[in-house]
């Protein structure tokens, strides 16, 4: 009785119903479909009007055939996001029937879901000039975003071949690097939500969402994030801002954009690094969410990601020079599991050794295994010592066999794989030689004897005279003071060797000296950026200056014959805990004695004092 007696739905109709109006449009009377078309247009719809007609089109769906692309064009522009969760049902009702009826149409459904992956953008006026940019106060933000991917799964429910036709529309949608933090946060998180329903995109994803990261990474050296800091301290800071939080990554939960108050401390004063900060915080957190459940390593998830990650680490980032940040993805997912940091350095070892590996690539694997052995401090001892052995053993077999050939000499071009392998070492040495000896010295000089540093310094390769300068003199008054090897000599005749190279220019003549012939940089030199620098600080090793007692120290041999006793004193007062804050790196910038500023370039020429 009440449904008899309750009025009918009010509808808002000129003519007959939709089925009637397409069939007029066929037969050639257009007048009925151009007031439809005008109604679907007008931007002060009813929800009521939108209702109704999404319920007659999806019982119409037959109808919207190619030739009815203009109107479909006009259904998918509707603004049905910010509308009444009725019609947010129904919309979602009518994607699923359109794309199942008539997949001609699925390509504009998908691009029109994707544009939504962005804030709306909004126009302020500046003395007559339009300013439009992305709307950050848009309070139901998160709940548009999950609309979408909910509209997204029901799209590829309905159409099992929706991936390949969805990827080259994320590609097509990324936003450019120069749009506002917010627009690329809000973007590359929706992306990395995407990967949750729809796995078989994952690696897709990850490699466009990384291949952004690192133009980003290569377009902002470290050396010109220094400058703006150093700009933005001396004029005073910058005023304090607010933007929105991350959301939580977990599919299931409900997402909700908290406010995260960002002091001026937090923000770098370099735009383009100011978005690569908040964008690596973004792929930080995906990992961690990614490899845990519940809050406990999932080992499945870990490895499935691992191997998703190295095939773009192979792709992207071996073959990029001089990246500063973006690597680190590969650096925190070996952090979660030994087994990942080993099976990452087992991957560079097999690059480095294979002769049929470009040049370059061998050598930035070397650089890789270097850099990843000093700086990772969940990397223990043993393993530092198994990938020495592996390193060392292949240098020597490298000198055996060089020494019977026509190459015997001193040539980057020739050996540039051998003399990064040997830097690496050397690196590797210089931050570790503490930890290496810990515990019985006896026994640690005696393994680091075994190594046989004083054949591959003296042998005709050369390699102290193609190393970059700082590790060179570390390493040299490190094997001196453990009385290793004697370095001095050949360092201070390939000194005499080196041919300076003059440049003229409108300065006038300018002379130079090649100190890294290599063109070599450690990969995993100190992180500056701000906000994911937090992720990475407690996993990685840093080195404080080298005071002058240091380096008076280390013009101190060790004597030969030392008793036990004795051996213990000394290391009472040398040797660091391996979580410690050991000292300041050499890096490829800057001399041994100095806080790096930047992996790029070579160091000057500043030595430790001869004895």
């Amino acid at each position: 009785d009440e449904f008899i007696r309750s009025p009918p739905r009010k509808t808002v109709r000129f003519g007959g119903t939709l089925s009637d109006i397409l069939l007029k449009y066929e037969k050639g009377d257009t007048t009925d479909f151009e007031l439809l078309k005008h109604q679907l247009s007008d931007p002060d719809i009813k929800d009521a009007q939108i209702i109704n007609w999404l319920h007659e089109f999806r019982t119409s769906v037959a109808y919207l055939t190619k030739e009815l692309e203009q109107l479909v064009n006009i259904l998918l522009k509707l603004p049905w996001l910010r509308r009444s969760r009725e019609v947010v049902e129904e919309y979602l009702g009518f994607l699923g029937n359109l794309v199942s009826a008539q997949t001609v149409h699925l390509r504009p459904c998908l691009r029109m879901i994707v544009s939504q992956f962005v804030p709306p953008r909004i126009t302020i006026r500046e003395d007559n000039v339009d300013i439009s940019d992305s709307d950050d106060d848009d309070e139901n933000l998160s709940e548009n975003f999950n609309t979408c991917h909910r509209a997204l799964q029901t799209v590829a429910r309905y159409v099992p071949s929706t991936p390949q036709f969805l990827m080259p529309i994320l590609v097509e949608y990324f936003p450019f690097i120069n749009k506002s933090e917010r627009t690329l946060e809000c973007y590359v998180h929706n992306l990395l939500r995407v990967t949750v329903y729809l796995p078989t995109l994952r690696l897709q994803i990850l490699e466009l969402i990384i291949e952004k990261l690192l133009k980003l990474d290569v377009s902002t050296p470290q050396q010109d994030i220094e400058d703006a800091e150093e700009t933005a301290n001396n004029s005073g800071g910058e005023e304090k801002s607010t933007e929105e939080g991350l959301f939580d990554m977990e599919e299931d939960e409900e997402r909700k954009g908290n406010k995260v108050v960002s002091s001026s401390s937090e923000r770098m004063a370099h735009p383009l690094a100011e978005r690569l900060d908040i964008l690596m915080t973004i792929l930080f957190a995906y990992i961690k969410d990614v490899c845990h459940v519940d809050g406990k390593l999932n080992i499945n998830n870990t490895k499935d990601l691992y191997r998703d990650l190295v095939s773009v680490f192979d792709k992207l980032i071996l073959p990029t020079h001089a990246s500063c940040h973006v690597q680190y993805f590969m650096f925190y997912i070996c952090s979660f599991k030994l087994g990942l940091a080993e099976a990452f350095l087992d991957h560079l070892w097999k690059k480095l050794q294979d002769p049929n590996n470009p040049s370059v690539i061998r050598q930035t694997a070397g650089s890789y295994i270097g850099s990843f052995l000093a700086r990772a401090k969940f990397v223990p001892v043993v393993t530092v010592k198994a990938c020495m052995d592996l390193l060392v053993n292949w240098m020597h077999k490298y000198i055996d066999n060089q020494d019977k050939g026509a190459n015997a000499y001193c040539d980057v071009a020739l050996h540039g794989p051998f003399y990064s392998t040997c830097q690496a070492v050397f690196y590797t040495l210089v931050f570790r030689h503490k930890q290496l000896l810990d515990g019985n010295l006896r026994k640690g000089l005696s393994y680091l004897q075994s190594l046989n540093f004083e054949r591959i310094v003296m042998c005709q390769l050369n390699p102290l005279k193609i190393c970059i300068p700082s590790v060179v003199n570390l390493f040299a008054a490190i094997t001196r003071k453990y009385q290793l090897v004697f370095c001095y000599t050949i360092i201070e005749r390939n000194n005499r060797q080196f041919i300076p190279v003059v440049r003229s220019g409108t300065g006038g003549d300018l002379v130079q000296t090649c100190t890294n012939p290599l063109d070599s940089f450690f990969p995993f030199d100190p992180y500056i950026l701000k906000r994911s620098k937090k992720t990475i600080d407690p996993l990685y090793q840093f080195w404080e200056e080298l005071s002058a007692e240091d380096l008076e120290d280390l013009k101190k041999p060790i004597k030969k014959g030392t008793s036990e006793d004795e051996d213990d004193d000394f290391l009472k007062g040398e040797t660091p805990q391996n979580d410690g804050v050991v000292g300041i790196a050499p890096n490829s910038y800057e001399s041994s004695t100095r806080s790096p500023v930047s992996s790029i370039g070579s160091p000057p020429d500043c030595y430790v004092p001869f004895p």
